[in-house]
């Protein structure tokens, strides 16, 4: 029977999988056409053996059920599945609550979980503009000069503590005066790769799915309890919410912890990708590829993230190696979410690559960046294009960009500025608001470290401040908050983070990847710089406007001489009168200073290379401005009426 065929045959579109327990009444129901026999075990506590073992009945197109009468919150299960006369053991691939390290299934009343408010619960209004942070969920507490408590350092919980009483602030206090809108959050569905029951010193950024409907329990104050997660989990969403802050998942559905899954014990050869040889694919590069484009991986990939957004309150989700998913797959999900939530209510954007080929199902197409025409508009996806422009290759360490000493460059950046609308790339996004800009994120080098070591020769002091790589890394800030599209910044780039050159620091623990503090004192001098510039940026239309017609808000595109651009920016906001008609944008990544003279009409200075978002009007008998070297300028054209 081909793939097809079995999908005609067996596909469930009914969204009841896994165990729905409330009113008094747990009923139980898995998905597994080739099972003969399936045997339901509860247990009354995370261990020993069952205390009580029924019969599941088969139903249509595949579906085992068994029904309870009482409500058995809190009770453990797992399934004993019968295949071609073997019986193999496996907890609940459609579980949303799990025993400690996720290999026993948990029966939830999800009613009993939530914090007080939380069904009122609101993610907050974007205003402006969408500025992403990008976050681990234990490198934001886990430094003792966080100020949060050592309970709850590197836990959900630390997401609750508003003020740390810190001499400076630290946390959620920090971020609300960072200003960015949205958290994005590294994997925090359960992963298999720390152990929930060791200390707090392991470490991983958790893209090893494990149970993808239930929160990660090394994040919890308790793990001997599968409902302390749940609710801890809310609890920080909620918190966010309540300070101002929209929430992003970043979500794994392209491959497994291991290959021996319960979705593969439930269904053997299902829900993976295989070679003509009959080997795993591994286009994800751990071991196996998820079989998108399958109907009943897409519905388990799409139920699950409908399953977040409502149940948790997520406002978005970054799918990671969006590559290996189906542009059909996921234009079906931001459809889903529209309809549910509102168009364009929840984020949706991705890695649009994979780590290597990955067969596809017949009739689908992967979400690559070839194909970023064929996505809904609403998803977006990272521009390695515009990264590499700004800072040299990824993978290179000492290959230069623009801000850092590349030559060749110009054009290329300012290609960006229109998020690759007019050419200059190797796809041609719909519009600019698929263009999600940024120069570091948790994987390959930091900014900083980047950029010490492509402009000190390899240099490894990245402890040292070097005037030249805060310039840089101002001048890279600069630039891509002022490009059209969307903007995201790791978390600690605007304090010069560094990992000391470690360029995978997936498991490279707690005390090397956590956000250091005292940093932001440090470095006050580049915070204040992000700060304006995230402050400023929502104040320009010109820049934040995402339709499709936006690039041809950008016009006198030019190139003075090397490493020296310049654009101008209609600014008019056709809804209110705005404080600019026009901004003119300067990039000046010589080794000399520039001057530049200026279009008509009365100008103030925005920004420069070393403050941003100031208001220093131009005299008007001032026919030109001087560009300091290694640095940006913003000006705004302001007292023109229509």
């Amino acid at each position: 029977m081909t793939n097809k065929e079995f999908d005609e045959k067996f596909r469930y579109d009914e969204k009841d999988l896994g165990v729905n327990c409330k009113e008094g009444k747990t009923v139980f129901k898995v998905w597994s056409p080739m099972a003969e026999r399936i045997l339901l075990r509860l247990y009354d506590k995370d261990g020993g053996e069952p205390f009580l073992e029924r019969e599941m009945r088969l139903g249509e197109r595949g579906v085992w059920e068994r029904v309870f009468p009482e409500s058995l919150h809190g009770m453990y299960y797992d399934y004993l599945v019968r295949i071609e006369g073997k019986d193999v053991r496996t907890a609940d691939p459609y579980a949303i609550c799990c025993n400690c390290n996720g290999s026993r299934s948990m029966v939830v009343d999800l009613g009993q979980t939530d914090p007080e408010g939380f069904p009122e619960d609101r993610a907050p209004a974007v205003e402006g503009e969408q500025i992403i942070y990008e976050l681990h969920i234990k490198d934001f507490s886990y430094d003792k000069d966080s100020g949060i408590p050592e309970v709850y350092r590197g836990k959900y919980k630390a997401f609750t503590i508003e003020k740390t009483g810190q001499s400076y602030p630290t946390c959620m206090e920090y971020l609300k005066e960072l200003g960015v809108t949205y958290v994005h959050l590294l994997p925090f569905f359960d992963y298999g790769s720390v152990d929930e029951a060791g200390d707090g010193n392991q470490y991983n950024w958790g893209y090893d799915p494990l149970n993808f409907n239930v929160p990660e329990g090394s994040y919890a104050t308790d793990v001997s309890d599968g409902t302390v997660r749940i609710r801890e989990c809310k609890e920080m969403i909620q918190s966010l919410h309540k300070n101002g802050l929209r929430v992003i998942m970043d979500v794994v559905y392209n491959h497994t912890y291991r290959n021996d899954s319960w979705l593969e014990r439930m269904v053997p050869g299902y829900y993976y990708r295989y070679q003509e040889d009959g080997s795993l694919s591994d286009g994800s590069a751990c071991g196996n590829d998820i079989a998108a484009g399958r109907a009943m991986v897409d519905n388990y990939i799409a139920d699950s993230v409908m399953y977040w957004a409502k149940e948790y309150h997520v406002d978005g989700f970054r799918f990671d190696l969006m590559g290996l998913l189906t542009v059909e797959l996921m234009n079906r999900i931001r459809r889903e979410l529209d309809e549910e939530f509102g168009t364009g209510e929840k984020l949706i954007y991705g890695e649009p690559w994979r780590a290597n080929s990955s067969p596809m199902e017949s009739g689908t197409r992967a979400a690559l960046k070839v194909n970023t025409g064929c996505l809904d508009e609403g998803i977006g996806i990272f521009s390695d294009d515009t990264r590499d422009a700004i800072k040299g290759h990824v993978f290179r360490e000492e290959e230069p960009g623009f801000v850092n000493g590349g030559d060749g460059l110009e054009a290329l950046i300012l290609h960006a500025v229109t998020g690759w609308r007019d050419g200059g790339a190797v796809f041609r996004p719909r519009s600019c608001a698929q263009i999600i800009n940024y120069v570091s994120a948790h994987d390959n080098f930091t900014l900083w470290d980047k950029l010490v070591l492509s402009m000190h020769n390899g240099e490894s002091d990245f402890s040292t401040r070097y005037e030249d790589v805060l310039a840089a890394n101002k001048l890279a800030a600069f630039i891509y908050f002022t490009c059209q599209g969307s903007l995201f910044m790791q978390a600690g780039e605007e304090f010069a983070r560094t990992k000391f050159g470690d360029e995978n620091s997936f498991q490279s623990g707690p005390k090397l990847n956590m956000l250091k503090w005292s940093r932001t004192v440090e470095y006050k001098e580049l915070v204040d710089y992000y700060k304006g510039l995230i402050h400023l940026r929502k104040k320009l239309p010109g820049l934040c406007d995402k339709h499709k017609s936006a690039a041809l808000r950008i016009r006198g595109k030019s190139i003075h001489a090397d490493k020296v651009v310049s654009f101008r920016v209609d600014n008019r906001d056709f809804d209110q009168a705005g404080e600019w008609d026009e901004l003119y944008i300067i990039y000046n990544a010589s080794l000399k200073e520039h001057q530049l003279d200026l279009p008509a009409g009365k100008w103030e200075i925005l920004a420069d290379g070393k403050v941003s978002d100031c208001r220093l009007k131009v005299p008007e008998d001032q026919a030109s401005v001087t560009v300091g070297a290694g640095s940006g300028m913003l000006l705004g054209r302001y007292g023109v009426e229509g």
